[in-house]
């Protein structure tokens, strides 16, 4: 049976993950920060992100993994390269912090790189790509994960997180372009909101040890943080389907969010890392000023032509037009606007008991 849903106005839930982070001593100013990149989150209908992510930042706090006070600082920067130490911290902060910064560096020298180590989870990956999109720079972002969940072509264990990569570009005043994508089938997280929600997941998205189909989604829950065998499949599923693809982006992701940047291989560090140990999650973000390649309102005029000519393409099937990457998104983004953040009766239950637990005045109702 289905979790009954309730629509909860965008600034209450704003207003309840900052209650949150401030009852558990964060910054007030990283805790703005924060607070504004989860709700983002949840208006363009990421659900695994935002909100939900409160159970599992409550459990790294707990553990001593969180250092909620920690300020993100430069330890090597050059004329379009930098690289920021997160602090042990939440990665949202750190996350708008470097991306801003390689706007800087772009709009200075054309193009800036910059690399985070010692980080933790930041959320989407998109919602740092558009910061550079509204400051009209091209953004790629990439990010290691703390979890091993995605099983490698022809695997019987996961080694790999889903490690997402997102790239937003600036259209002529239209919407950005916007992809965010895992380089898994779907997120991790995807699996905990269907399970939050009693709905059974779509066939490939998690295999047992012995690469069959899971559908029930407390199952696969089961499978991606109990189990040793099984996970998520890479992007494009098996071998036969392309799934090879997806697990070579999960390693590119790896090597320059990761290895570049000195982030952890968590599927090393997670076998012998003390308890309260920072995760060591490394981010990568990349900002590219089109005016270094010819006048911006060429390129955004002829992106503009590009995505038009794409939604223009005689659909399949009647009603359902070819979109433009990040078009669901903004649409969602308008319509939970208006109608609100859907938040189900057993995340809210959560939300109230790390009320409870925190001391964090209680909103969403």
């Amino acid at each position: 049976m289905a979790t009954p849903v309730a629509q909860v106005p965008a600034e209450r839930v704003h207003r309840q993950i900052l209650n949150i982070l401030l009852a558990w001593g964060m910054d007030p100013v990283l805790a703005a920060t924060t607070a504004e990149a989860m709700v983002e989150t949840d208006l363009m209908g990421i659900d695994s992100h935002g909100l939900s992510m409160l159970m599992m930042y409550e459990t790294m706090r707990n553990a001593g993994q969180l250092d909620l006070a920690a300020r993100p600082r430069v330890v090597r920067r050059n004329a379009a390269t930098a690289l920021v130490d997160g602090g042990a911290g939440l990665g949202h902060p750190v996350a708008v912090m470097a991306m801003e910064l390689a706007v800087e560096q772009a709009r200075a020298g054309g193009i800036g790189a910059v690399g985070v180590f010692n980080s933790h989870h930041f959320g989407a990956a998109g919602y740092y790509a558009r910061l550079a999109a509204k400051r009209g720079v091209i953004g790629l972002v990439m990010t290691t994960a703390r979890s091993v969940l995605v099983v490698p072509t022809r695997g019987a264990q996961p080694m790999l997180g889903t490690n997402p990569i997102a790239l937003a570009a600036p259209a002529d005043g239209r919407p950005a372009f916007v992809l965010d994508m895992s380089s898994s089938t779907v997120a991790g997280n995807k699996v905990k909101v269907y399970d939050l929600n009693g709905k059974p997941m779509p066939e490939g998205w998690v295999v047992d040890g012995e690469g069959r189909p899971v559908t029930d989604a407390a199952e696969g829950m089961a499978y991606l943080f109990r189990r040793a065998e099984g996970g998520l499949t890479p992007l494009g599923g098996d071998e036969a389907t392309g799934g090879h693809k997806g697990y070579g982006l999960g390693l590119m992701v790896q090597i320059l969010a990761g290895t570049l940047t000195g982030g952890a291989l968590s599927v090393l560090r997670n076998r012998t890392a003390k308890p309260g140990e920072p995760d060591n999650i490394g981010h990568f973000f990349l900002a590219i000023d089109p005016a270094a390649f010819r006048p911006p309102e060429e390129f955004e005029a002829d992106l503009g032509t590009l995505l038009e000519t794409m939604r223009a393409t005689p659909p399949a099937m009647p009603g359902r037009p070819v979109l433009i990457p990040g078009e669901p998104e903004d649409a969602e983004h308008a319509a939970r606007g208006a109608a609100g953040i859907p938040v189900p009766e057993t995340l809210d239950r959560h939300v109230r008991e790390i009320c409870a637990r925190c001391g964090a005045g209680y909103v969403l109702a």
